[in-house]
């Protein structure tokens, strides 16, 4: 494939520095070189090569950008708060410190947190609404967002989850952890693990593996070219990537045969049976046992949240459907994210390495700007659960502030009606640990539908919720619910909740991670109130 030219527009080629600067300018956010880099090597934008700099031009990139409608942010829309949409923040600072601990679908990013909490007023909020040392709640509380939030803004907050693992992945956020103890048990399970490879055979298989895909991709999809080349129909992607697909399977099935490598489980019953290749399942086996020995409950509580985090990482899927997964892949694969022949993952050592490194370096991050305030999650069903007695049992100190001051109000986002089933997402979490599931109390889940009875479930549901909750806030409440409601379900949430809602915000969701975050999403953020 032929590498791209100078041409006649000089003016307009600058170097990935002079892009990212300009960039940043135009679309009002931080762009670095490695952004630019990326639309060279996916396609997006072409290459110009003068004395071996690559070069880009400023035409084609601001072409790029305003196709995927990212100048929205000055659209004249009054029916959108697009201040909410944070696109000037970076996915670094949407995932800062302990946010990235594990993967969670269905979160808000807590920059739209921090911004109905904080103390500050600006040329859209005109109004306070929490203080410092004020109680919040979070009644869905997921992966904990509200929780780490509050924490950063010198507030107390309490969350409720039905689920086990987002109630640990969610305290885990917020606990204060001995990071000295949790970096020895880290380095001697490294060691421990790495011990048990040495007596198998598929790293052998695996580094020989590596080699022949390096060759066969640097010879049949090189890159940017070959993306180029399909963005400019010149080769036809489906029936290319098929052929050569079945060509590097031959070599792939030859160098099994060769080891002798198994790589099918023998069970098919469980999540973990189906969603691994044998020596993957092998490791995480291994680890979880030498977890579940530690007697230190901390330590062995952050080191499950980063044994769950390695293990939906190297689940046997196709990097493009990682998020959801669509059926096992245990063989070499046409990859249309990378745009390349790809593999399994056959061992969990490097991101078990990487995810050990990285969560000691967030979990200390955190600790830099944590406030000496409180926050807990509760285990239990948002609908009935006795908040007072939970958190008598668990921290009596914590008990009779609550006792004395109350709940200030609330800032969650319940579940979407049929959307995800939130058990299920973690399903490997809770089969290495044994984790009790209650999948029946989950509100709206997915395996139920969204029809008609679907919906007047949740609306039922979900006033149960705020009736049971509206026992522990003040007077003066204020409540702010993050939905899409399609539906239009949520007046009469508030109706049968006995609130009003005082204002929707439509909050522009610009930055997705889905396959289609190219096009424009919209999420309401309700304020309710107690109605007179």
């Amino acid at each position: 494939m032929k590498q791209t030219s100078l041409f006649q527009e000089e003016t307009n080629l600058v170097n990935l520095k002079q892009a990212s600067l300009w960039a940043s300018k135009y679309l009002n956010k931080t762009i670095k070189p490695s952004n630019i880099s990326y639309l060279i090597q996916y396609g997006k934008i072409n290459r110009y090569i003068l004395q071996n700099q690559i070069l880009i031009n400023i035409s084609e990139l601001k072409s790029y950008y305003d196709s995927l409608k990212f100048k929205l942010i000055n659209n004249n829309n009054n029916d959108i708060d697009w201040h909410l949409s944070f696109i000037q923040y970076k996915e670094s600072e949407r995932t800062k410190h302990v946010h990235r601990l594990h993967p969670y679908k269905g979160k808000f990013i807590p920059q739209l947190v921090e911004y109905f909490l904080d103390q500050h007023l600006d040329e859209y909020k005109k109004e306070i609404f929490f203080n410092k040392d004020d109680i919040i709640l979070d009644p869905f509380c997921g992966s904990g967002t509200t929780l780490v939030q509050a924490n950063e803004l010198g507030i107390n907050a309490i969350g409720i989850d039905i689920s086990f693992f987002n109630v640990l992945l969610s305290n885990i956020k917020v606990q204060k952890h001995n990071i000295k103890e949790l970096d020895k048990y880290i380095f001697e399970l490294l060691s421990q693990l790495r011990q048990f490879q040495n007596k198998k055979n598929y790293l052998d298989f695996e580094n020989e593996l590596v080699e022949k895909l390096e060759e066969f991709n640097k010879k049949f999809f090189p890159s940017p070219e070959y993306k180029k080349m399909i963005k400019d129909k010149k080769i036809n992607e489906n029936s290319y990537s098929k052929e050569k697909e079945k060509e590097f399977m031959k070599i792939y099935n030859s160098l099994i045969k060769k080891y002798k490598i198994v790589i099918e489980q023998k069970s098919k019953k469980s999540f973990l049976d189906n969603w691994y290749v044998s020596s993957v399942r092998e490791e995480i086996d291994f680890l979880s046992q030498k977890i579940k020995e530690i007697k230190d409950n901390d330590i062995k509580d952050v080191l499950s949240i980063i044994l769950s985090r390695t293990a939906r990482s190297c689940r046997a899927t196709t990097h493009a459907d990682l998020a959801t997964l669509k059926y096992p892949v245990l063989t070499t694969y046409y990859c249309k994210k990378h745009g390349k022949i790809c593999k399994p993952i056959f061992s969990i050592f490097n991101w078990w390495q990487r995810y050990c490194f990285d969560t000691i370096k967030r979990l200390m991050e955190f600790d830099k700007i944590r406030t000496q305030t409180l926050q807990l999650c509760l285990f239990g069903d948002s609908r009935n659960i006795d908040i007072y007695a939970e958190l008598r049992r668990q921290n009596t100190y914590f008990a009779k502030i609550l006792e004395e001051k109350k709940i200030k109000g609330i800032f969650t986002s319940p579940p979407y009606v049929g959307l995800i089933d939130y058990h299920e997402q973690h399903a490997y979490a809770y089969e290495i640990f044994n984790f009790k599931r209650n999948d029946e109390l989950e509100i709206g889940p997915l395996y139920k539908g969204q029809g008609e009875e679907a919906r007047k479930s949740y609306v039922q549901s979900i006033s149960e919720v705020l009736l049971n909750c509206k026992k522990y806030l003040t007077k003066d409440y204020n409540i702010f619910i993050v939905a899409n409601d399609k539906w239009n379900l949520y007046p009469q949430i508030a109706k049968l909740s006995n609130m009003k809602i005082i204002y929707e915000f439509k909050r522009p969701v610009l930055n997705r991670v889905e396959k289609d975050r190219e096009n424009l999403f919209i999420e309401s953020i309700f304020h309710l109130k107690e109605r007179e």
